[in-house]
């Protein structure tokens, strides 16, 4: 890992089917990771741009085990929502699961199951976040991408820098 702090997400197209966020944080691996599979924090910082509220948020933590998100908007009340399945747990380390949209009322199409790699690493105190995601076609990936929903991980990352007092 280089000593750069990413204090916004870094975008980079890897391939015509792959993208990485990297995120940095002033704060250890081990509390980035416990926000990102904590159910009660993750409803508290994973809502992307103001407006949405996160009343679902099921995670089974195990390779194997399922997992269910769902977005809601206070103002219109539309919904939205991403489900899966965990392939790889390690703590503190790395979490590989699949994902499929659930477009609920909200609609739209991010394309079909892509497969997310999030690895966790720490320099000097600060953990950078790095998210990988695979998806099945060039069209799929276009489409998640179009939806804005990198500006959203950042609005949420934002978030959870506050959260962690950053």
């Amino acid at each position: 890992m280089s000593n750069h702090f990413y204090k916004t997400a870094e975008v980079q197209r890897l391939s015509d089917k792959s993208i990485e966020v990297r995120r940095s944080f002033n704060a250890s691996k081990d509390l980035v990771y416990k926000a990102q599979t904590t159910p009660a924090l993750l409803k508290r910082w994973m809502l992307g741009p103001p407006g949405w509220q996160m009343p679902v948020c099921e995670m089974d933590l195990k390779a194997g085990g399922k997992y269910r998100w769902r977005w809601k908007n206070i103002e219109d009340q539309s919904e939205f929502g991403f489900f899966g399945v965990f392939r790889e747990v390690h703590a503190a380390e790395k979490l590989v699961y699949s994902q499929k949209f659930d477009p609920g009322t909200l609609g739209g199409d991010m394309g079909g199951e892509c497969v997310i790699t999030v690895t966790f690493s720490e320099m000097a105190g600060k953990a950078t976040m790095n998210t990988r995601i695979d998806y099945k076609s060039k069209e799929d990936l276009e489409k998640a991408v179009a939806t804005g929903m990198t500006d959203g991980m950042e609005m949420s990352y934002a978030a959870l820098d506050n959260i962690l007092g950053t």
